[in-house]
């Protein structure tokens, strides 16, 4: 990977024509990853990035990110493997607890973050044409278990999506990537670097190996002030989810409980109106293309290796896009 990657997510809610137009469109900039989420109840990832991924031609692709308690190692690994065959510039795996499942009946595996260890492991196990078992403690699989399917000629990037101490040691031990979803917050970056660190450590990894993303909603617009009401509405409805993770960041619990009654109302109007421009900046990724730079560059000075810029893209999604790409992606490579 190199030190400045610029990336592109979208969220699952799409006819196939759309992943199609849309996996063109984003081929024409210089976007090094691509990533579709794998939220409930939204389409999961695997579909849509079997659709895009032929008409991609450059950048990496994968899901952002599948959750054990939703989705097999086994399948995981298939998946992967399928999704390798066909992404030219390579495929790579997110792994993370899952947000939102008990809402939708899921029942989170336990115990969560050994459960995503095993994952790991079993993924890496099958891929690398595997036989010998396998005997953990939230998964197994039976002496002569093997994929029998073709196998990726190198294994998926591991990526772990995460906020938290003990998840990210994990990814220090065993992943190339750490992303914090939800995120534009420069000052998170060194606070996931030590967390990452820890892990790095306990198995004798470089410091700094393993990278730190952070992704966010996105929208693009010529008109900035337009752009920044649309970003205020769209992170209305995770805010209460991921300000609290922040440990950077003092939001009052009032407001959090204020956010959440609109947002599970639907009243993204009055919830956008208790957002502060800083909790914007912090939280959202909004404005013209200079504010784009300008949050992006503050994030890689912070320390990060990787922005994801994540739905809604724009006012307009087709038009937010050509702005990230002819305009954003230039000035921050260049």
């Amino acid at each position: 990977m190199s030190n400045r990657e610029v990336s592109i997510a979208f969220q699952t809610d799409k006819t196939p024509a759309q992943y199609v137009a849309l996996a063109k469109l984003v081929d024409q900039y210089a976007f090094d990853v691509v990533s579709v989420y794998c939220d409930a109840p939204f389409q999961p990832s695997y579909g849509p990035l079997l659709l895009m991924a032929p008409h991609i031609h450059r950048a990496r692709l994968g899901p952002a990110a599948v959750s054990p308690s939703r989705i097999h190692p086994i399948d995981m690994a298939a998946e992967s493997a399928l999704l390798a065959s066909l992404a030219a510039g390579g495929a790579y795996l997110g792994i993370a607890r899952g947000a939102w499942l008990a809402e939708h009946g899921i029942r989170e595996v336990q115990p969560p973050i050994r459960a995503i260890r095993e994952a790991i492991e079993i993924v890496r196990h099958l891929l690398s044409g595997a036989s010998a078992g396998y005997e953990g403690q939230v998964y197994q699989l039976a002496e002569g278990v093997r994929a029998p399917y073709p196998l990726p000629e190198k294994l998926p990037a591991i990526m772990i999506g995460s906020w938290g101490e003990k998840l990210c040691a994990l990814a220090g031990e065993m992943a190339d990537e750490v992303k914090v979803g939800g995120s534009a917050n420069p000052d998170v970056v060194p606070v996931i670097q030590g967390y990452i660190a820890a892990g790095e450590r306990a198995v004798g990894r470089h410091i700094g190996s393993v990278g730190v993303a952070l992704g966010a909603v996105s929208v693009a617009d010529d008109d900035r002030e337009q752009a920044r009401a649309a970003a205020r509405r769209s992170v209305a409805l995770y805010l209460p989810v991921v300000a609290p993770l922040d440990p950077t960041v003092q939001v009052e619990p009032e407001l959090i409980a204020r956010l959440r009654a609109h947002a599970d109302r639907h009243e993204y109007e009055q919830a956008a109106r208790l957002i502060s421009d800083d909790l914007l900046e912090r939280f959202a990724l909004a404005g013209d293309a200079n504010d784009l730079i300008r949050q992006s560059e503050a994030i890689f000075a912070a320390g990060a290796r990787r922005i994801e810029f994540g739905t809604p893209h724009g006012i307009d999604s087709a038009r937010g896009i050509r702005i990230i790409g002819e305009q954003v992606i230039p000035a921050l490579k260049s």
